[in-house]
């Protein structure tokens, strides 16, 4: 089993997911970054695009990002924010 790290997507006013996860992948203001479990902490806005990730019980998720957004990393744990 794939090594987990704890990832909450928001939007304001509702809580997408709240779990553990695998991969993280997301359209940054860069090109598509993907995160994994230990990634080294870091801060960075979204591009409009598509988050996709694998939850630790190994369903897929797709959701879109449609203005943009930040993600923050640290800690084993990845926060974005829609």
């Amino acid at each position: 089993m794939a090594k987990a790290f704890h990832l909450t997507i928001a939007r304001i006013g509702e809580n997408v997911f709240d779990d553990e996860a695998v991969s993280l992948t997301l359209p940054g203001s860069e090109g598509m970054m993907t995160v994994l479990a230990d990634h080294e902490p870091f801060i960075s806005e979204l591009a409009v695009g598509e988050a996709r990730f694998e939850a630790a019980d190994g369903k897929h998720y797709h959701i879109p990002v449609r203005e943009g957004g930040v993600i923050e990393i640290s800690h084993n744990q990845a926060t974005v924010l829609l």
